[in-house]
């Protein structure tokens, strides 16, 4: 598998979320949580996703409780915090885990293209997003601290 949209992940009701659906598009991948001090991200991740999805821009979440346990719900709960909450519209696929011998193969993939600080594979945190181009190739890792807004112009970039 030498790209993203050979990967079959879960949807939220546990059916198969063929990623190849998405070939083409430019996405951004997101490991996140509903009880994170960065859950606040979701408002931004939605305006980047509503500014930018008909130019050919995907935002897929992954919701992971590995951190600090701020993933604690359901499926279904996680879903209904998502859309109460921040009105998120972009996909929020099955919970997973991001590190580990249990981690997503997805996110073995990520991860193994483009590591972390000094080289680093593990996921440090919720919100840890990776920029996906056209190719299924990934094109930058950010840290979880970083603003969606700050990956609008690498976005822009990637969809030309």
């Amino acid at each position: 598998m030498n790209h993203f949209f050979n990967f079959t992940v879960l949807d939220a009701k546990n059916s198969d979320y063929p990623l190849n659906q998405h070939n083409g598009k430019v996405i951004l991948v997101v490991n996140v949580a509903s009880k994170c001090g960065f859950t606040p991200q979701y408002k931004g991740l939605e305006d980047l996703f509503e500014k930018y999805a008909a130019k050919g821009f995907m935002i897929l979440g992954f919701p992971c409780n590995q951190f600090g346990s701020q993933e604690p719900g359901s499926n279904e709960e996680i879903q209904s915090f998502c859309k109460l909450n921040y009105d998120v519209s972009f996909p929020i696929l099955a919970k997973i885990d991001v590190n580990g011998d249990s981690a997503s193969p997805v996110f073995k993939f990520l991860k193994e293209q483009a590591p972390g600080i000094l080289g680093t594979e593990a996921i440090k945190w919720n919100f840890t997003k990776f920029l996906i181009g056209k190719d299924g190739k990934v094109i930058q890792r950010y840290a979880p601290q970083v603003n969606p807004k700050e990956i609008e112009k690498d976005i822009e970039a990637a969809l030309l």
